[in-house]
């Protein structure tokens, strides 16, 4: 893809996950002062992005009338849903995708992975610092990348990692990788604010 194909980058906030282990709704969770959710939407659109929510259909009240709702409309669950929704909806787009649960994520990370975007590859993806595998949901999808993982996911395999280790992909070093902490549980939850307050990280 090259040119003037390059896809249009668009922002997506992923909210649609059940929230178990939490026992509360992540992207509700205030770590900045306001619900994560809006924080996430905030980061995007300074990129000057056009930012987009996917949620479940149910969820569609939740978010305080934000107007830019993708809700899943995709048989399948997990975070493949929200992607292949968005995917569906605007199947010409590229997506910076973030995951609700990234409490400490900046603008300087973003800031990488848009400078760096390579819109010739399925798509762009920090290193994760816990398993040196690809993050799949800190990352920029191209539609190319989203078709491959809607290929899998009707073969059955739904895990958007794989789908990155098994297509070409421009693969990143963050050098703010503490960013990528993942909250998920009231513990990582508790972690996670003492961050954001200045407190040092203990995983």
């Amino acid at each position: 893809m090259t040119g003037n194909n390059i896809a249009p980058l668009k922002g997506l906030v992923l909210c649609g996950g059940q929230s178990t282990r939490m026992q509360e709704n992540k992207s509700r969770i205030s770590y900045h002062g306001m619900p994560q959710w809006q924080y996430l939407v905030d980061l995007l659109t300074s990129f000057k992005l056009e930012t987009y929510l996917s949620c479940r259909t149910d969820q569609q009240t939740d978010f305080d009338h934000y107007s830019r709702l993708i809700p899943d409309s995709v048989p399948y669950g997990g975070p493949s849903a929200g992607l292949l929704s968005a995917h569906q909806a605007q199947p010409d787009s590229a997506w910076l995708v973030l995951a609700c649960d990234l409490p400490l994520i900046s603008r300087q990370s973003l800031e990488i992975l848009v400078r760096e975007r390579d819109a010739e590859q399925s798509a762009t993806a920090f290193i994760s610092p816990v398993n040196d595998l690809p993050e799949p949901l800190i990352a920029i999808w191209e539609p190319a990348g989203l078709r491959a993982l809607w290929q899998n996911v009707e073969a059955g395999k739904n895990c958007p990692r794989k789908t990155l280790l098994n297509t070409h992909i421009r693969l990143l070093h963050n050098p703010y990788a503490t960013e990528q902490y993942n909250a998920n549980t009231p513990e990582e939850k508790a972690v996670a604010l003492k961050q954001v307050t200045g407190q040092s990280l203990r995983p």
